[in-house]
């Protein structure tokens, strides 16, 4: 009996492929990432490798390798491999925690099927360091409006706003308050300056 899962990868080397695999792959109504174009791997003996996508399917259930290759073979894929931790691999798709390796743009990922790279990658460290910058921003530019930081936020900073929009709002507006009220009181200086 074969293993059952639900996240599977496989490699897409374009010279193999149909033109339209990732308009095949858009059809299967999968959840899925690509990867950009790995055109700056280096193998291990320094030499370029094949130019190559990594492609994650994500099923809502367990499938087993055998329907994950179904998927993969209409795509020309190679090989089916099972991912035990779909973050981790969303990650790799850019190279972001093997800084090593070639650096890849994570807005050039391709996201199907209802699929959100942007919130699979994030990690809580992420937000803690967003929100630590949002006050040193505020601070800096003598900022106390919520609206304008967050209107900024949409306009400048994609990462300020995820994080205000999910979970950082409360903390920003408590720290936003708190900064109004020091410089209603002390202008600007805390009481001990």
């Amino acid at each position: 009996m074969q293993e059952r899962t639900r996240n599977f990868a496989t490699v897409v080397y374009p010279e193999s492929a149909s033109e339209d695999w990732k308009r095949t792959l858009e059809e299967h109504c999968v959840p899925a990432f690509i990867s950009p174009l790995h055109d700056k791997d280096i193998d291990d003996e320094g030499k370029m490798k094949k130019e190559h996508y990594h492609v994650m399917i994500m099923f809502e259930g367990c499938k087993t390798k055998d329907q994950a290759k179904e998927i993969f073979d209409s795509i020309g894929g190679v090989g089916v491999e099972v991912v035990k931790n779909s973050k981790a691999y969303s990650r790799y798709l850019c190279h972001l925690d093997n800084k090593d390796k070639a650096q890849y743009d994570v807005n050039d990922v391709i996201s199907l099927s209802g699929a959100d790279y942007n919130t699979m990658i994030s990690l809580a460290r992420d937000k803690y360091t967003a929100i630590g910058e949002m006050i040193e921003f505020c601070l800096v530019n003598d900022m106390v409006s919520y609206a304008m930081l967050l209107l900024y936020a949409k306009k400048n900073r994609f990462d300020w706003f995820k994080v205000l929009c999910d979970s950082g709002t409360l903390t920003i507006v408590q720290f936003l308050k708190s900064r109004s009220w020091e410089i209603e009181k002390y202008g600007g200086k805390k009481e001990n300056e």
